[in-house]
């Protein structure tokens, strides 16, 4: 493990070498500053992230925390014990990175959220204001409302009259929703980014009828003073769209202007072999498509959300990126946004569905926690136990999802981050470690049992076998509170208080981001040389 100062790590960011730089800290912790191409890796998900992250072991890594001291040298422990060979830490951290006169980013998908507002600047995507839309809608104007987010966004908010198509799907599936080229087009999203680049990908794909974003999606229209629907489920027709043959056409149009490659089985099997460079196999079909059948060593990435949020599965820096899906719509309008987003090298592999294809979700690979052989409690008898008063949980959760539900009692707790639930803990009743994850449980037990508190056991089959034996779950929306929320970098409106502040906050800086990325100089929006 070496250690280099910002200077080194600045020309390395330019240098056209693999490069991935990975944040230690918490996704709140690291929406607070950080560089802007640093991807989180937060110590308590770290063996369950990094082989995604870096399906190349030996390419070059920065570990990077906030100058606390000690979290990014256990990030590059982690690194060496797993096989990595050329692995980093920046001395000082973000701290020293801004001493040294370079940029720091707040907030979280900051390269996506920047590339967004540059593309509006860039093709000058039109907009609607919340006022327009609601005049509109009101006169009766021929129009559409397609919201581009996944659909467990859309149930919690969306505009009256809004069809969820998420943006991946825009151009595969427009065929099917629009009846005339008078219709109006509106895109909207929570905020900016993917209300922008869903319009754009039907502008960029040649639709005849006018297209336009809702400017600043949902949080715009309830700053405007208008309310949006709860729990909608309007969402578009499943299936391979009848229009598929002029899908394809606008997608190809769009991919070939930027360089996308096809690829076919012989050549994927080549570039994952190459020992000197990163590939990445991402699936951009809707995850229940991905869960019915996919390529062995794929992940499900949807199309919308990996351009909406890059960094949540591509680490690297100059890597190959092939994309997958069943007719290569998704995959090229995916892919000729990711070539002008970050210049990867991307592919779209030819019948990448053929051939034998494995089920479901795999969980992660994580013989880390694997080789930890905890005792363990069944549901039944955590209940029994808890009824007695002969139990404590922990449970790790996200905190936003533990405050929506948790097991009643339990402590919310950040693995790696538990000697602060010390105090808490009794010393004569046994400690049970609840997860969403089998393998997050397992990798806190050694955590818990350093603490000497009490003995600790394993939920069996984690807080899923709790919901499946029907037993109780509590929900506190300030618990944790908002400032407890190290795990989560808390949008508007998940926050407790000034949720319209925040809103008005988080607007500007989307909309700031632009000029922040100009100054920074290290992005090169715009297609990158084939």
């Amino acid at each position: 493990m070496g250690r280099i100062d910002a200077a080194t790590l600045k020309a390395w960011i330019g240098d056209g070498r693999e490069l991935a730089i990975l944040d230690a800290r918490e996704e709140g912790e690291f929406g607070r500053a950080h560089l802007f191409w640093a991807t989180p890796c937060p110590l308590s998900r770290a063996e369950l992230r990094l082989r995604a992250l870096l399906p190349r072991l030996s390419t070059r890594i920065c570990c990077v925390d906030g100058g606390e001291g000690g979290l990014a040298e256990r990030l590059a422990g982690l690194l060496a014990g797993m096989g990595a060979t050329e692995v980093h830490v920046l001395d000082g951290g973000v701290p020293a990175w801004r001493e040294a006169g370079f940029v720091v980013f707040s907030g979280v998908n900051v390269p996506s959220k920047a590339f967004g507002e540059w593309v509006e600047h860039h093709y000058g995507t039109p907009s609607v204001d919340p006022a327009e839309l609601k005049a509109m809608a009101e006169a009766g104007e021929d129009m559409v409302i397609l919201d581009s987010r996944p659909l467990d966004e859309f149930r919690r908010m969306s505009i009256p009259g809004a069809i969820n198509v998420p943006g991946g799907e825009l151009v595969y599936r427009i065929g099917e929703i629009l009846r005339s080229p008078r219709t109006t087009v509106v895109v909207n999203c929570a905020g900016r980014t993917r209300s922008i680049l869903g319009a754009e990908s039907l502008r960029r794909a040649g639709l005849p009828n006018r297209v336009v974003a809702l400017r600043n999606g949902t949080m715009g229209w309830e700053l405007a003073g208008f309310a949006c629907d709860r729990g909608r489920e309007a969402s578009y027709p499943r299936g391979t769209p009848a229009s598929l043959a002029e899908a394809r056409a606008r997608a190809a149009a769009f991919a070939a202007r930027h360089g996308v490659r096809p690829l076919d089985a012989a050549g994927l099997a080549a570039l994952r072999a190459d020992p000197d460079r990163t590939t990445y196999l991402l699936d951009v079909r809707d995850p229940e498509e991905f869960a019915a059948g996919h390529l062995p060593g794929s992940l499900s990435a949807p199309g919308g959300q990996l351009v909406q949020a890059t960094d949540r599965w591509v680490a690297v820096r100059h890597a190959r990126i092939v994309l997958v899906d069943d007719t290569g719509v998704r995959a090229r309008m995916t892919g000729g946004w990711l070539r002008q987003l970050g210049g990867w090298d991307v592919h779209v592999l030819e019948g990448g569905l053929d051939g034998p294809l494995e089920r479901g979700h795999p969980p992660p690979a994580c013989p880390e926690a694997a080789a930890i052989r905890p005792a363990t409690v069944a549901a039944p008898e955590l209940a029994a136990m808890l009824g007695e008063g002969g139990a404590q949980v922990v449970q790790l959760s996200r905190s936003l999802d533990f405050r929506e539900a948790h097991i009643p009692g339990a402590l919310w707790g950040v693995r790696t981050r538990l000697a602060a639930l010390a105090p808490r803990l009794d010393a004569g009743r046994p400690v049970v470690v609840a997860a969403e994850e089998e393998a997050v449980g397992r990798l806190a037990v050694p955590e818990l049992e350093a603490l000497g508190r009490a003995p600790v056991l394993l939920l069996r089959g984690g807080l899923a076998a709790w919901r499946a034996g029907g037993f109780p779950l509590a929900a506190d929306r300030r618990d944790p509170p908002d400032a407890a929320c190290i795990d989560a970098y808390l949008r508007p409106y998940d926050r407790n208080e000034g949720v319209e502040e925040a809103m008005r906050e988080y607007l500007s800086w989307e909309v700031a981001l632009v000029h922040e990325v100009a100054r920074d100089g290290d992005a090169r929006f715009g297609t990158a040389p084939a």
